[in-house]
């Protein structure tokens, strides 16, 4: 039995570059803190129109992990323009939180019910609060509502000859855990 795992864990190092961040001690695939940063990253900058009069400038995300809560936090930059309506563009700042979920059909890891925590936007005029918030509903909804933020290949979830299929998700200080179970 000893040969076995043995021989398993050094097909498993052979396949390192694919497994990397797998731990064969605790069956969990993990993600630094900075991986999730970067793929968060990918989907910014980005430009939304709201009720085809705001325009709506979406930059410079910034994660960060939530784990009493097992969620993951994004900070986002947002500057709302409406050539109608305002003079000059609205500044400030939405933080929207997400829970992570695995999709079986496509193999990925995806941001999962976001909500807007908090709108911060300094010397608003209050007529616009209200529109405000729906704006950083949409965002929750359009921009990061199921948003894949890690794609498995077939082969990361072989080993061996047996195949493995994401669990539990669990979000940790420094990154988040995946564990990693036997079909």
């Amino acid at each position: 039995m000893l040969i076995k795992s043995l021989l398993a864990l050094g097909a498993l190092g052979a396949a390192g570059g694919a497994w990397a961040g797998y731990n064969i001690w605790s069956n969990e695939y993990t993600f630094t803190q900075q991986q999730l940063q970067s793929a968060i990253e990918r989907k910014f900058p980005l430009r939304l129109r709201y009720a085809e009069v705001f325009n709506v400038d979406l930059k410079s995300p910034q994660l960060s992990l939530n784990a009493p809560q097992n969620r993951v936090v994004t900070l986002v930059h947002v500057s709302v323009l409406s050539p109608l309506l305002l003079a000059t563009p609205l500044n400030g700042n939405i933080t929207l939180s997400s829970r992570l979920k695995y999709d079986k059909a496509t193999r990925a890891i995806r941001l999962d019910s976001p909500t807007v925590d908090t709108i911060d936007f300094s010397s608003v005029p209050p007529q616009y609060r209200e529109q405000l918030s729906q704006i950083g509903a949409m965002v929750a909804e359009q921009v990061l509502k199921d948003y894949p933020i890690y794609t498995f290949t077939a082969d990361e979830l072989r080993l061996s000859g047996k195949t493995f299929e994401p669990g539990e998700i669990t979000v940790q200080a420094d990154g988040i855990a995946v564990q990693i179970n036997e079909t």
